[in-house]
C-alpha cells in the first residue's frame, strides 16, 4: 500500500498574531480525542492535525481524578479500545489505564502533535472561506494562539474539570474539620486513623469508600436516597484461561470484548422489559454479601429502574467486604445541618467526621464552555439540535463525542471516530468542502425534547444539565442516547447521502 506523507500545517503572519492552519482540529487528549487521533492517522496519514487540551497532560479524567482508589467503573475490554489489546485485569487503575494511553500515544506517534495547556476559548466559522479559526489561551504562558482548521472535532468530554458540583448545606462554615471533593482531592490529604463521612452514593463513592476504609478509622457513606451496586470479578476468569492457554491478545481481548458487551446488552434489555425481575436479581446478588440482617430495602433498593441511573460496580465486591467487616457502614438520610464535629441528620443521628467527603458528582460543560459562532452569529446550543448525537443542525464542519450512559463510552468514541472518518471521505469524493446537518421541510414542526428524557436516564448531574444542553427531535436522525445494541449496526450503515446533511 502507498501512502502519502504527512502534510505540513501552514503558518501565515497577521498584525496581530500568528495562524496556523490544519486539516482536522482535535479538541481534548483523553481517551475520545486520542481514539479520534488513531482513527483519523490510520485513515488519512496525509492530513494534517493537532490536538488541543487544556489539562497539563494527557486523559482528561484519568489525569484530573487523583483521589483514593480511583479506578474504572467500566470493564477495560469495552473501555479500551477496539483497535488496542487490554491486557490487564477487566477492571482498572487510573495509572494502568493512562499506561494504556501512553501506549497509544507512543506507538501512533501522537506526542509530537498533542498541545498541552491550551484552552479553546472561541470557535467561528466562515462560510465564506469554509473553515473555522479557533482562538486559544495558553495557560502555561498567558499568550494567545490562533489556529484554523477545515473541520472540527470536539472530544473534550462532558463535565467541567474545573468546577465540581457541591450544594451548600446548613452549618458547613462552623464545621472544624476537613471538607474536601474527590474531583480536588489534595495530594497531602491524610485520612489514616480518621472518621470520614462520604456523601453520595454513586460511582466516587463506590470507588473512595473501600479504598478510604483500608486505613481510615472508620467510614460512613451517608446517602440521600439508595443506588443499585453490582458487584463484579476484577479479573473474569475467561481471560485468565485464554492467557493461560496462550491464547493471542488480540484474540483474547475480542473475546471478552464479546462476552461483556453481550452480558451488557443482556442488562439493558432486563432494564426495559423486565425491570422488576432484573432488581430483584440485584438485590438477591447483594444479599449474601452483606452482613446478617443488613436492611437491604432501605439501603440498597432506589425507587428508579435499575439503569434508569447507572449502576455502581464493585470489583470483587470491595464496599461490601468493607461493611461487612465494620469498617464502613450506610446511613440514608437528609442533612439538617454540619455540626462543628460533624453532620446531625435529619432524623437527629449525630455522624462524627474528621473529614467529610463531598461525593456528590458534577457538573456537565457543554463542548467545554468555548463560545461559538457561525458566521459572525453567536450559537445558541440549547435552541440547536443535535444529529444522531454525533453533529449540530446548522453548525458546519464540526463532530462531536458523546459515549453511552449503559455501556462503556469508548464503545461509541470507537463508532463515532469511524463515522467522521467515513464522513471526511465522503467530502472528498463529492469534491464538497462543507457539510451542515440541516431541518428537512418535513421536520420545521418537529417537536422537540430534551437532550435526555428522565423516563430514560435520571441522574442528577443529567437533569441538573437539562437548560444548558442542546435539544433533539422525536425522530431520525435529530435522536440520541440510543444504546450500543443499536447503533453497532445503524451508524456504520449511515447513508451518507441523506437528505439532512448539505453540502457544499
Amino acid at each position: 500500500m502507498t501512502t502519502t506523507a504527512e502534510r505540513a500545517t501552514t503558518t501565515t503572519t497577521t498584525t496581530d498574531t500568528q495562524t496556523e492552519h490544519v486539516d482536522v482540529l482535535i479538541v481534548g487528549a483523553g481517551i475520545s480525542g486520542i481514539g479520534a487521533a488513531h482513527h483519523l492517522r490510520e485513515r488519512f496519514p496525509g492530513k494534517s492535525f493537532v490536538i488541543l487540551d487544556a489539562l497539563d497532560s494527557r486523559g482528561g479524567t484519568w489525569w484530573t481524578h487523583r483521589y483514593p482508589g480511583v479506578r474504572s467503573d467500566s470493564d477495560l475490554f469495552t473501555f479500551g479500545y477496539k483497535f488496542k489489546p487490554w491486557r490487564g485485569a477487566s477492571i482498572a487503575t487510573s495509572e494502568e489505564i493512562l499506561s494504556y494511553l501512553d501506549e497509544v500515544i507512543d506507538e501512533d506517534q501522537l506526542a509530537e502533535r498533542i498541545r498541552y495547556r491550551h484552552r479553546v476559548t472561541t470557535a467561528s466559522w466562515s462560510s465564506a472561506e469554509r473553515r473555522w479559526t479557533v482562538e486559544v489561551t495558553r495557560d502555561d504562558t498567558g499568550d494567545t494562539v490562533r489556529l484554523t482548521t477545515d473541520f472540527l472535532w470536539m472530544c473534550q468530554g462532558y463535565y467541567d474539570h474545573d468546577q465540581p458540583y457541591q450544594p451548600r448545606w446548613e452549618g458547613l462554615d462552623r464545621f472544624r474539620g476537613v471538607v474536601v471533593h474527590p474531583q480536588q482531592w489534595p495530594a497531602d490529604l491524610d485520612t489514616a486513623g480518621k472518621r470520614v463521612v462520604v456523601i453520595g452514593s454513586g460511582a466516587t463513592a463506590a470507588t473512595l469508600i473501600p479504598a478510604l476504609a483500608t486505613t481510615a478509622a472508620h467510614v460512613t457513606m451517608l446517602q440521600r436516597s439508595p443506588t443499585f451496586f453490582f458487584a463484579r470479578p476484577r479479573t473474569h476468569e475467561l481471560a485468565e484461561t485464554l492467557r493461560a492457554l496462550d491464547v493471542p491478545d488480540d484474540w483474547t481481548h475480542e473475546i471478552l470484548r464479546r462476552a461483556y458487551i453481550a452480558e451488557g446488552d443482556e442488562i439493558t434489555r432486563m432494564s426495559f422489559e423486565s425491570p422488576d425481575e432484573l432488581r430483584e436479581l440485584l438485590i438477591e446478588s447483594m444479599r449474601p454479601q452483606l452482613p446478617e440482617g443488613f436492611d437491604i430495602d432501605k439501603h440498597f433498593n432506589p425507587s428508579y429502574r435499575p439503569w434508569q441511573q447507572r449502576l455502581a460496580l464493585l470489583p470483587d465486591g470491595d464496599m461490601f467486604t468493607a461493611i461487612r467487616e465494620g469498617k464502613a457502614s450506610v446511613v440514608t438520610d437528609t442533612i439538617e445541618t454540619f455540626t462543628e464535629t460533624g453532620i446531625r441528620t435529619s432524623s437527629g443521628e449525630e455522624l462524627q467526621a474528621d473529614i467529610v467527603v463531598t461525593a456528590t458528582g458534577f457538573d456537565l460543560s457543554l463542548f467545554g464552555g468555548v463560545a461559538f459562532t457561525v458566521d459572525g452569529e453567536p450559537v445558541d446550543f440549547t435552541s440547536r439540535i443535535t444529529w444522531r448525537g454525533m453533529m449540530m443542525s446548522g453548525v458546519p464542519n464540526m463532530a462531536y463525542v458523546f459515549g453511552y450512559f449503559r455501556a462503556s463510552w469508548t464503545l461509541r468514541a470507537d463508532l463515532v471516530s469511524e463515522f467522521v472518518c467515513r464522513l471526511l471521505a465522503h467530502l472528498q469524493e463529492r469534491g464538497a468542502t462543507t457539510v451542515v446537518p440541516t431541518l428537512r421541510p418535513q421536520d420545521a414542526d418537529m417537536p422537540l425534547r430534551p437532550w435526555a428524557v428522565p423516563e430514560n436516564f435520571n441522574s442528577g448531574y443529567v437533569m441538573r444539565s437539562a437548560g444548558r444542553m442542546f435539544k433533539q427531535g422525536d425522530r431520525e436522525p435529530w435522536t440520541h442516547l440510543l444504546e450500543y445494541a443499536e447503533e453497532r449496526t445503524s451508524l456504520p450503515a449511515l447513508d451518507l447521502d441523506d437528505e439532512s446533511l448539505v453540502y457544499h
